[in-house]
């Protein structure tokens, strides 16, 4: 017999909070598990989610092992030890690797050759925050369907309790995962690196993996303080990539590289103090790697700029781009699905497959990569390789306020209408709509090149938009103008979390 239903309001400073499990149905999204602690889940109810993903462990019919480990937030501990016993309950052998980043948790499944893989974190979420990301299938992360299937054994009280369940302490996999991503590989040119890690946990990984590949390095706020005192660690956030900027430009430094609260996502400014979308990124990576492995496939989400498809270089590199869904989770699959090189989300996710990574994404393989590129390009400065790409104008990514509970419903009539405005042969911008791409959100392609995307966050209540021109600046902002006047047409939706 199994924990009762959670209740899914959460009501702290009672004896229900003390004695039952509480679950918010909202933390389930569609890749991995967020939730504000205490407010929208208590330590029971994490305890459900345990014994809940054990029963599905055996469920799938995978050896009920898993690598479990936490970030270093004031309450990612206790949440992880409620998640432990939760595990062990269904039946399920734990093996704790402690506090970790989220890669290092799946190159533990690797390490340890444990099939599930378990990871306490809030990613770049504001302190407050908490969550699992979970795997059953290395190197791939939950998607839709078993997150979908989780949330049924969990809110349904299906947990099964079995009396299998063991506990292991796994000591040194910190040192054996930063090992794997340095190999023996050496800097031959000297770079001097800002490392910025925004007080997450990458601060205590990060400058020692570029030290140990010959870097010079200028951390940047790499102590940990789960009060997040200077801003999110978000390297997608223009505050942090400001502040990566102008620590490139007083330190006299090559580039700088951040990270995210969990480490699984790069940021990147040049030498010259711009900041670099990791789109463009990965289109500069792909140049160089198509060099070592013609006719690849690149795998680019929806928000990505369109060079992957349109650039001379990779072009008649042979290679071929496949644009997909915007999330970590769906990325890894389709990167594995189609057998491609490595995959790239505007975002800063990178999932590089073999014989360069495992296929999962870890920020801190990218840095690594990244300076491997400007060492096989020793005459080159990042800033030359940025300024050799096609010129395009590109937004940030921008958030709008949108209840978690109507996104969705929200997202869908955007759809219907952007639609019904293409087949009306209507104008976005001042540009005639060409086609709207909806495999996920709208992707509005218009006349002359230039495309607007609005998709519904699956990780905060929020939608996101992205635009592009292959033109010019105002040409981007019409884009993104006519794009805004659709979507505030829906009464629901809030204002941006940054604009350009």
């Amino acid at each position: 017999m199994g924990m009762p239903k959670p209740l899914t309001e959460v009501t702290e400073i009672s004896w229900e909070f003390l004695s039952t499990p509480m679950i918010a149905p909202t933390g389930f999204r569609e890749y991995d598990a967020r939730w504000k602690y205490p407010d929208q889940v208590n330590l029971m109810g994490i305890q459900a989610l345990g014994l809940g993903l054990a029963t599905q462990m055996h469920e799938m019919g995978i050896e009920p092992v898993i690598a479990v480990g936490n970030d270093f937030r004031s309450y990612s501990l206790s949440i992880k030890q409620a998640l432990i016993v939760g595990l062990m309950a269904g039946g399920a052998r734990v093996k704790d690797i402690g506090v970790a980043l989220s890669p290092m948790a799946y190159f533990a499944q690797f390490d340890l050759d444990a099939p599930a893989v378990a990871m306490v974190t809030a990613s770049h979420n504001p302190n407050g925050w908490t969550g699992v990301k979970i795997g059953c299938d290395r190197p791939l992360t939950h998607g839709p369907a078993e997150m979908g299937r989780l949330k049924e054994i969990v809110m349904e009280g299906h947990g099964v309790e079995r009396p299998s369940g063991a506990y292991e302490r796994v000591e040194g996999m910190r040192d054996r995962y930063i090992a794997d991503l340095v190999g023996d590989f050496r800097l031959s040119r000297s770079l001097k690196v800002v490392c910025a890690a925004g007080n997450g946990t990458a601060s205590v990984f990060g400058p020692e993996v570029l030290e140990k590949i010959g870097c010079e390095v200028v951390p940047l706020h790499c102590s940990l303080d789960y009060t997040f005192p200077n801003y999110n660690a978000n390297p997608e956030a223009l505050e942090m990539l400001h502040d990566m900027a102008r620590a490139v430009k007083e330190s006299g430094a090559d580039l700088a590289l951040g990270f995210d609260g969990d480490g699984d996502r790069c940021g990147v400014v040049d030498d010259e103090g711009e900041e670099i979308f990791a789109d463009k990124v990965g289109v500069m990576m792909a140049r160089d790697l198509i060099k070592l492995h013609p006719r690849a496939t690149f795998v680019a989400d929806v928000k990505s700029t369109g060079l992957f498809a349109s650039d001379p270089v990779l072009i008649e590199g042979g290679a071929k781009a496949d644009y997909w869904m915007t999330g970590h989770s769906h990325m890894k699959r389709r990167v594995k699905e189609i057998g491609a090189l490595a995959g790239f989300e505007k975002s800063g996710h990178y999932f590089l497959a073999e014989p360069i990574g495992r296929g999962y994404d870890c920020g801190l393989r990218v840095a690594v990569e990244v300076c491997k590129m400007l060492d096989r390009n020793p005459d080159k400065s990042m800033s030359d390789l940025r300024k050799a790409l096609p010129k395009t104008y590109s937004s940030p990514t921008m958030g709008a306020f949108c209840p978690d509970e109507q996104k969705y419903e929200t997202i869908r009539a955007l759809i219907d209408r952007l639609s019904a405005m293409a087949d009306a042969g209507e104008r976005l911008g001042g540009r005639k709509i060409e086609k709207v791409v909806t495999v996920n959100g709208a992707r509005v392609l218009l006349e002359g090149g230039s495309w607007a995307l609005v998709r519904a966050s699956s990780n905060e209540p929020k939608l996101v938009v992205v635009c592009e021109s292959p033109n010019s600046d105002a040409e981007l902002r019409n884009a993104f103008k006519g794009l805004d006047e659709v979507i505030r047409e829906r009464p629901e939706v809030g204002e941006y979390d940054q604009t350009f």
